[in-house]
């Protein structure tokens, strides 16, 4: 099939031409690679790429091979760090078919994403589109169980050229990657390092942002995590140094003894999308949730009180993450004795049961694919 251009609800759309892998890998490959696939190390037979260059703008939607971008050495990406990314996952329901969860709000933040690193904003259909597309051609990488595809649609600036400006060439792409259950026998306390000599965003910085070089920013504070013995870093705020922001890679939540929930208030921070459906589904269930500001201090306080019964992490890959132990130069300290609580996990299955369609969808989160 060839590109074209209509007209849907006003936004822009392109038919996508799928061209199937000549060579996929073939069934006994992929059900061996099924069988323990970790997570991001495993790829699917295909790709989806589209293309922009200013003057024809969005263009060349295609379906392909899974293959290498040949790269001048002077494309923009490679010395601007011109990029942004998106995870999502496609999950397999019980009848066989499969759901995708909120793959909208993952284009609307794609978009905020592109115009802050002033990159060509991709519409919103076609980011969708191209996720479906490779869902469908790929579905047999789905696993089964509470496995899922992990699907990461990236755009790099690939105009080929040494000067600081915005990039007049773009590429679109979505790759796949199957991966298993993120916790094997369920979801185990983790425990934290607070970050002091490290600082993630700043006021009018990139926070906001899911481009790579937040994530680069984070990595030697992680390394400092785990040089302490600690599985994940968190963030304090770039001004004063006492406010909660973020994990490395993750929103945190804070669960009070008077039954009310926290998160610290956007701004600086990724404006997570399992954030949101969390917030959305405790206050759904009578639960008053707070966005406000929350200092370390108050942090170990209150787990030394008792008034903080619990704390959490979430995100995309392991949806949510109970925090055990707080780890820092200042001294250690514990959270509901270390063990997962009931609010995190009450909520971690709720979540989990609306994504792989085990129950009722009342927000319209879900996307089926097939």
């Amino acid at each position: 099939m060839g590109v074209s251009f209509d007209k849907v609800d006003g936004a822009m759309w392109l038919d996508f031409d799928v061209q199937p892998a000549a060579n996929p890998v073939s069934a006994t490959d992929r059900a061996a690679r099924l069988a323990d696939p970790g997570f991001g190390r495993v790829f699917t037979d295909h790709m989806a790429i589209v293309r922009y260059s200013q003057g024809k703008g969005w263009h060349g939607a295609r379906v392909e091979s899974r293959a290498n971008f040949p790269l001048d050495p002077a494309t923009a990406v490679l010395h601007y760090a011109q990029e942004i990314f998106e995870g999502l996952k496609a999950y397999k329901r019980e009848d066989g078919g499969v759901n995708l969860f909120r793959p909208d709000a993952n284009a609307r933040r794609f978009r905020d994403s592109a115009d802050r690193m002033a990159m060509a904003p991709l519409p919103e259909p076609v980011f969708i589109e191209a996720v479906e597309q490779i869902v469908r051609i790929d579905r047999d990488w789905i696993p089964g169980g509470e496995g899922s595809l992990y699907l990461r649609p990236f755009m790099i600036a690939n105009e080929v050229f040494l000067g600081v400006k915005p990039s007049a060439d773009y590429i679109f792409a979505v790759i796949a990657s199957p991966v298993g259950s993120y916790f094997k026998g369920g979801p185990a306390p983790v425990s934290i390092w607070v970050s002091e000599n490290y600082t993630r965003a700043a006021i009018g910085g990139t926070g906001a942002v899911k481009c790579g070089g937040n994530y680069a920013a984070s990595l030697r504070a992680q390394a400092e995590a785990i040089e302490h013995g600690c599985d994940q870093v968190v963030f304090l705020d770039a001004v004063e140094r006492r406010y909660i922001e973020e994990l490395g890679g993750m929103n945190v939540f804070f669960v009070f003894d008077d039954g009310t929930l926290s998160t610290p208030p956007l701004g600086t921070i990724l404006p997570g999308i399992t954030r949101d459906s969390i917030i959305a589904l405790a206050r759904e269930a009578g639960t008053p949730v707070r966005e406000a500001p929350y200092t370390i201090e108050e942090w170990r306080a209150d787990a030394a009180s008792g008034k903080l019964k619990e704390a959490f992490a979430c995100g995309t890959a392991a949806v949510i993450s109970p925090i055990g132990k707080v780890c820092s130069a200042s001294g250690d300290f514990t959270i509901g004795g270390g063990a997962a609580g009931p609010v995190a996990m009450g909520l971690r299955k709720k979540l989990v049961d609306i994504q792989y369609g085990r129950a009722a969808d009342s927000h319209g989160w879900i996307r089926k694919v097939l």
